[in-house]
């Protein structure tokens, strides 16, 4: 089979399709035909060994120390059962599947744990709306339900909205009746409206007014002495990313008291995969898909989550393109200028 691999931390060189041995199931497992991947910022970080700050060892420690523990990358896919392991329940060959795997995805095949997050793909959503879902929905999920607990009426305030968390961020928050308050680069008022954003910010330009309940930071654009003087005296500041900066400013915010820091490690699960596709099928959840790539490109894929100025997921199609693949989703257009980056 075709496969992604990286073989050695470094730039976005150092990835290969190599062919390699078709992988078997093992009791519990499952084989997946994989149709779609996402590629995400958890990608290229691991590539790259591109740690947050003051948080490169333990990063190492954790991925591999010299090299990638793993050596085929790509955790979200989409695709087709074809082989069962022992003891699998549930699931059947031939059916359609949502899972999240950790490693393994950029490939023809990949094996999924049946007791894991594994789920059957909704009817009327294709392969590349599938994929598209799990790496931004399910951040943007835990970190405004289970974390900030949104509530309706809050004030909310994303940055980076338009990227891959931040573009389901939107549509939860104001899922959960929150409004929202979209920070994102040129010309992404449609896209953040039509997304469920009551304001829109070109961060070039426009900066925030009033006081928000909640700062959900994407991207790394705020710190938090900044994020209090834009919070209520009771507000959260809850950053995607964090290194050691942030865990010095999260000690001075609880002796401080007042506005609010938390820093979370989002997880995945099955039920957390249910509830997006509960969303969707209420309407109040799209896939936002940024850009294709054919698993041959898968260069360019990375070159064009590095860029983080694209809109929605960055997937990689593997194999023969289905008909409606798509379906379910919103194709988000992306720059010309960026498209000629990565070209």
């Amino acid at each position: 089979m075709k496969a992604v691999t990286a073989r050695r931390y470094g730039p976005v060189e150092t990835l290969r399709v190599e062919d390699l041995p078709r992988p078997v199931p093992g009791p519990g497992e499952v084989l997946i035909r994989v149709h779609a991947a996402s590629v995400t910022t958890a990608d290229w970080r691991l590539r790259a060994a591109a740690f947050p700050g003051g948080l490169a060892l333990i990063g190492r420690l954790v991925a591999g120390l010299w090299k990638p523990r793993h050596l085929v990358p790509g955790s979200d896919v989409a695709g087709e059962i074809v082989a069962l392991g022992a003891g699998v329940q549930g699931f059947a060959v031939g059916q359609r599947v949502l899972a999240v795997l950790g490693h393994g995805g950029h490939a023809d095949y990949a094996l999924a744990k049946a007791s894991g997050a594994l789920v059957p793909i909704p009817e009327g959503m294709g392969y590349d709306a599938a994929a598209a879902l799990p790496f931004g929905a399910l951040t943007a999920l835990e970190f405004l339900r289970e974390v900030a607990r949104v509530q309706p009426g809050q004030r909310v305030l994303i940055l980076g909205a338009s990227g891959g968390v931040g573009a389901y961020a939107v549509q939860i928050a104001a899922a959960l009746g929150a409004e929202v308050t979209a920070v994102a680069g040129p010309g992404r008022r449609e896209l953040l409206m039509g997304l469920g954003a009551a304001e829109v910010l070109d961060y070039t330009r426009d900066r925030p007014g009033g006081r928000f309940d909640l700062i959900f930071d994407t991207v790394g654009a705020l710190d938090w002495p900044r994020s209090r003087r834009l919070l209520a005296p009771q507000g959260l500041f809850l950053p995607l990313n964090f290194g050691l900066r942030e865990l010095w400013h999260l000690l001075r915010a609880k002796l401080a008291g007042g506005p609010r820091l938390r820093l979370h490690v989002s997880g995945d699960s099955r039920a957390a995969l249910e509830a997006l596709l509960d969303m969707w099928r209420a309407g109040q959840l799209t896939p936002v898909i940024g850009a294709r790539f054919p698993l041959a490109q898968i260069v360019q894929a990375h070159q064009m989550v590095e860029t983080r100025h694209r809109a929605g997921a960055v997937i990689l199609q593997v194999g023969e393109e289905s008909p409606g693949s798509a379906s379910g989703a919103m194709l988000a257009e992306t720059p010309a200028r960026l498209q000629d980056q990565v070209a």
